[in-house]
């Protein structure tokens, strides 16, 4: 995998911060947040000076029990065309439901669904990571998401799933430590088992991002600084691999420059750390 450094997700609201932020390698954009024909001005000055842009899609639905749009898949081909992009990526989720020869009214969910951990859920995912692998100009990686539930009858822990799943498919990992966490949070999943088992030589880039508890549960906001917790996990994945790539998002409640930058630092400086602790002990330094 190519190595991409250290990102932040492009917002328009903070577009013009992140062309000033010192250090960044990359950025990473909704793809369907941009027209291919249409680039922001933002986003060409960042492709003109060498910054690495990746396309990070939120409706495919991978997901769900239909096939990936067509449509929808050209869409993120010209995009990721457009943009000159090493790779593209999306989640393991479903996003909508019905319609066509189901007979019920078709519905969007405007949110990331969980697929169940099921070996008949898995079949249906690899099939259409597939059809999307071969629709797309360049490769594809799939994050794990953050989720409130799980599905009952569950067959497969999230390590074994996404396993599983690259086994199969050869498809990239995106995995977002935040939702480790969140998954620690709300459903009792302990991040380090989930680590333990993933295939890391298939690790595309890493998330990191912001959220808050209220309640008992973790909302993965985007909205709020990284948390200690977060960055636990971070430590842990970093102690296994060096990732090609670490990216912090955030999506509203936007801060200074400054912050996000000192954000920015801080992610570096423990990923940094976790690494040299793992160097150290392989060859038995103290």
């Amino acid at each position: 995998m190519e190595r991409l450094g250290t990102g932040i997700g492009w917002r328009p609201e903070i577009a013009d911060g992140i062309e000033a932020l010192p250090g960044i390698d990359w950025v990473e954009v909704v793809a369907e947040n941009v027209c291919p024909g249409h680039l922001p001005d933002s986003l060409l000055r960042l492709r003109k000076r060498g910054t690495v842009v990746v396309p990070h899609g939120v409706s495919l639905g991978l997901g769900g029990a239909e096939r990936p749009c067509p449509e929808r898949l050209a869409a993120l081909a010209a995009c990721a065309e457009a943009l000159d992009a090493p790779l593209v990526t999306e989640h393991i989720a479903f996003v909508r439901a019905g319609g066509g020869s189901t007979g019920l009214p078709r519905m969007e969910a405007g949110h990331l669904l969980p697929v169940p951990r099921t070996r008949d859920a898995l079949d249906v995912l690899c099939e259409n990571i597939r059809i999307a692998q071969e629709a797309l100009p360049v490769p594809l990686a799939v994050e794990n998401i953050a989720a409130l539930i799980s599905w009952p009858h569950e067959e497969l822990t999230e390590g074994e799933f996404l396993a599983e799943l690259v086994e199969r498919t050869g498809v990239g990992l995106l995995i977002d430590v935040a939702n480790l966490h969140t998954n620690r949070v709300n459903r009792g999943e302990d991040p380090v088992t989930a680590l333990d088992r993933l295939p890391l030589e298939a690790l595309s880039y890493v998330h990191v991002a912001g959220g808050v508890e209220r309640g008992g549960v973790w909302h993965d906001s985007h909205g709020h600084p990284v948390t200690g917790p977060v960055l636990d996990v971070l430590a842990e994945l970093c102690a296994r691999t060096v990732p090609p790539g670490v990216l912090l998002e955030r999506d509203e409640n936007f801060p200074p420059a400054a912050e996000l930058a000192a954000e920015l630092d801080r992610i570096g400086a423990v990923a940094e750390a976790a690494a040299d602790a793992a160097r150290r002990g392989a060859t038995g330094v103290r």
